[in-house]
């Protein structure tokens, strides 16, 4: 659950009450729904063509009157088998865009009760199954209560803010009795398109989700190195989500390898590596392992071990740095202690001189070029991974000057390393600054140097992994860069 200012980011949205909690699966969540008759890609194309999509919209509807009809058969599921690979084809929301849409999030009051569907298909002017198949993906969310708006809230804004959250409606609302206020705040994903919402709702929908073609590309049976009665290993291809996405929980690792293994129950989580990188994920098929493997990761019981990619030399031996402990990309690490940053250590077993990956490699398995002026050779390392931050190998290698093969993000910061060593704000010269401000400036200016995440592999794979002193052990298969596809 996000906080406020994560959910509302630059631009206001309000929130009240909603009679309903809902449930973290739907029973159906591994079927896929009925084909949408205006996919998502034709959506940019509707009535509302003018909007922003950059901005995060707040709209309110006092006056709409919605009917309260059933969609029952509008959402109805049909599977067909996938003659190739053998489990249920996924039609949602197709044909799948080969580039995601800018970014378009609506925030939502309801002054009238009627169904969540009924509600956003009129407010927003959006066909219902299109907003059907929305909440199948877990693109809309609700509150009871909404959070303070931010500081860029426009007066009426506030004013409406105010209007649904003055005390005296509050207390009218039987849905809140009993919940502190910040537990009325908290943001739920919305399960089921025919859920009632009554008067004060706070709805966020994300009209453009987060979207994954390459799920639709992959034999994912295949991808599949071991399955038990309690967990499975996956070998995760690049550009695909382990879990899912805030706006997007359909296409993801667990749930097309739920399907691939026709399982009723959509497989859990329970550790994270990049959407663009490859190689070993470990997911559970129950909560009590889900439970225990958390605790082992915790009790640094869980090796992991990993292939990176590199386009310069690494020494080998202990790498450490210090990272800032702000949750977004890019990550950034000093050499230096700096007081409330975590420690990022990973160990160096081996670093050899391979070929650079050749053009057709990387063109199939679509690397970006980034600019790297150096590709005559390559450096593959074998790299013990002792603490485990998002980010952390790629931003430790940068860090040494020796980039991941493909990282769109922290080559060019490599590179303007290159050009000018004193652009890193840290290390020996974060305590030279006259000012709180001149360091923020310099920090938003090493920021600047980095680039965009990339969109589909880098030269980084989880090639190993293993817990309970070695009995559960578990490898990859060759990564992309071996390929001898030359």
């Amino acid at each position: 659950m996000a906080p406020a200012a994560a959910i509302f980011s630059s631009v206001f949205s309000n929130a009240l009450l909603s009679p309903i909690w809902a449930s973290r699966h739907c029973r159906n969540a591994l079927l896929p729904p009925v084909a949408l008759a205006s996919v998502l890609t034709s959506a940019s194309d509707h009535k509302n063509h003018h909007r922003n999509r950059k901005e995060h919209c707040w709209v309110v509807r006092r006056k709409a009157t919605i009917a309260h009809f059933s969609i029952a058969k509008a959402v109805t599921t049909t599977v067909s088998t996938s003659p190739v690979h053998g489990y249920p084809e996924y039609d949602r929301l197709l044909p799948c865009p080969l580039q995601n849409q800018p970014p378009r999030v609506e925030h939502l009051v309801v002054f009238e009760g009627g169904l969540v569907l009924d509600w956003i298909s009129k407010a927003l002017d959006l066909p219902p199954l299109f907003v059907a198949d929305l909440i199948r993906f877990g693109a809309v969310y609700y509150a009871l209560v909404c959070p303070k708006p931010p500081p860029t809230a426009t007066p009426e804004q506030i004013q409406i803010y105010k209007e649904v959250t003055e005390p005296s409606v509050l207390q009218k609302r039987s849905s809140i009795k009993g919940k502190t206020v910040r537990e009325a705040q908290k943001t739920f994903k919305v399960t089921d398109a025919n859920q009632f919402v009554e008067a004060g709702t706070y709805l966020r929908v994300h009209v453009h989700p987060k979207r994954f073609p390459r799920c639709y590309e992959i034999d994912w049976k295949s991808r599949i190195i071991a399955v038990t009665s309690t967990y499975v290993v996956l070998d995760k291809p690049a550009a695909t989500s382990v879990g899912g996405t805030t706006d997007n929980i359909e296409e993801s690792c667990a749930m097309f390898a739920s399907r691939a293994l026709g399982f009723d129950t959509p497989l859990r989580t329970t550790h994270q590596i990049d959407n663009c990188t490859e190689g070993c994920v470990v997911l559970a098929r129950t909560k009590d392992f889900c439970s225990e493997f958390h605790g082992m990761i915790r009790e640094k019981r869980v090796k992991k071990l990993y292939l990176a990619l590199a386009a310069a030399p690494v020494p080998v031996g202990i790498i450490t740095h210090y990272m800032r402990p702000v949750n977004i990309a890019p990550r950034l690490v000093s050499e230096d202690i700096i007081g409330g940053w975590h420690l990022c250590q990973l160990e160096v077993l081996e670093c050899k001189e391979v070929m650079w990956p050749a053009a057709k490699v990387m063109e199939t398995h679509n690397v970006e070029d980034c600019g790297w002026p150096f590709k005559k050779v390559a450096y593959e390392c074998k790299i013990n991974l002792l603490t485990g931050k998002t980010h952390q190998i790629r931003a430790q290698f940068a860090a040494v000057g020796a980039p991941i093969v493909g990282d769109s993000m922290y080559i060019p910061s490599v590179m303007a390393k290159m050009a000018n060593p004193s652009i890193i704000p840290f290390d020996r010269k974060w305590k030279e600054y006259a000012s709180e401000d001149e360091k923020m400036a310099a920090i938003e200016q090493w920021i600047a140097q980095h680039g965009k995440e990339p969109n589909a592999a880098i030269g980084l794979q989880a090639s190993h992994i293993s817990w309970d002193e070695g009995n559960c052990s578990y490898e990859a298969g060759a990564p992309w860069w071996r390929s001898t596809d030359q």
